[in-house]
């Protein structure tokens, strides 16, 4: 019992002592100009900042709350904050989504969080603005159509083992947010390194969803907080993408794998200009970084989508008769049509022009939708 006191304790003198140095910088910024030319705003309590006004809007169901009412109340589509112990300033609005987008590497410049230290130490020591140019101009080669032809019956067979699995199985009320989290992230493994076996991503599956919890947490590393289970997740996740990235290496050099069967293997043989290759670890981070970032914004894209199917019957009953080729009217020309296979599988049909794409959704009726 008294050990247990003196870690609690002891944590609490470690928290205290964060935040008197969080409150002693941020006093001293402001004593020295720190904040001049800097658009409107605040930056609330020391190391705190007003994260706990972001993530209570995000319970209630509305994060957009959060922006919209410093927009009314700064009268600017600009404002500064402090969101997860660190000073940010928002943009919002075209012009402002221009304005960072237009001036990447010129008038703005990548910035992580202190926190991502912890939760993506390689990448974060190694990863040069050369390399990050590099990393961004390979990533389209694998979204272009063309490739995406090769991706269609790969979506198409996980998508229908999918429902198999875990939605057959939950018919009467199914919830759908998890599911589609469970989907994409499947097929993020599959598409990005090749792994296809559901028990394996399933065993990743709960270590993920605590480092995507823990990257916008509160930076504090003790045990049992959303931080500690974050960088303790991160550990796991990427000791077990270096046997996977280990066990490539060794494909690639026996023939057994090809340079362009996934990002992975791309990552592994792509050199810098003296024919430096990038580090393990580096390939492991960068990889749990491309799977963070589809994470959650593609599952909400189909979870929406199933949302509103099931809440508009009209427009369900059209799409799906349009996914068993009996919409209003045939392809538009000059399209690529994605239609079913001899098989039953979905495969890409060729339209003169190649001026627009088109992918039919639905083999079967989407299962009842409950809470």
């Amino acid at each position: 019992m008294e050990l247990l006191y003196a870690s609690l304790l002891a944590s609490f003198l470690v928290l205290i002592i964060y935040l008197s140095q969080q409150y002693f910088l941020s006093y001293k910024n402001h004593k020295s100009g720190g904040n001049a030319n800097l658009p409107p705003g605040k930056t609330g309590f020391p190391a705190i900042g007003e994260s706990f006004e972001l993530i209570s809007t995000g319970w209630k169901g509305h994060p957009e709350k959060f922006i919209l009412d410093r927009i009314a109340k700064y009268s600017s589509y600009v404002f500064r904050t402090s969101l997860a112990g660190s000073p940010a300033v928002i943009f919002c609005g075209p012009n402002g989504h221009k304005f960072l987008f237009s001036n990447e590497n010129n008038l703005v410049d990548v910035w992580f969080p202190p926190t991502l230290d912890k939760l993506f130490p390689y990448i974060m020591k190694t990863s040069s603005k050369e390399e990050r140019f590099k990393f961004k101009q390979m990533l389209p080669n694998f979204f272009k159509p063309a490739a995406f032809q090769g991706y269609i019956g790969i979506m198409d067979n996980i998508a229908h083992r999918h429902f198999v699995i875990d939605w057959e199985i939950r018919r009467d009320n199914v919830v759908v947010s998890p599911l589609t989290k469970s989907y994409t992230f499947w097929l993020a493994f599959r598409l990005f390194v090749s792994v296809e076996d559901p028990n394996h991503v399933a065993g990743l599956k709960k270590p993920f969803g605590l480092l995507a919890a823990g990257i916008l947490s509160f930076p504090i590393n003790l045990p049992g907080t959303t931080f500690n289970r974050a960088i303790k997740a991160s550990n796991f996740i990427r000791k077990e993408l270096l046997v996977i990235i280990k066990q490539r290496k060794t494909d690639l050099a026996e023939g057994k794998a090809s340079p362009a069967q996934d990002i992975l293997s791309h990552m592994l043989v792509l050199s810098d200009d003296n024919g430096k290759f990038m580090h393990e670890e580096d390939v492991a981070d960068k990889i749990l970084g491309v799977l963070i970032g589809g994470y959650d914004t593609v599952s909400s894209v189909c979870t929406s989508i199933v949302k509103y199917l099931a809440e508009l019957p009209e427009v369900y009953q059209r799409v799906y008769r349009a996914g068993n080729g009996h919409g209003e009217g045939g392809a538009a020309e000059g399209c690529h049509d994605v239609g079913r296979g001899r098989a039953g599988g979905l495969k890409w049909k060729s339209y003169d022009g190649g001026k627009c794409e088109r992918i039919d959704l639905f083999r079967e009726p989407v299962v009842r939708v409950g809470r």
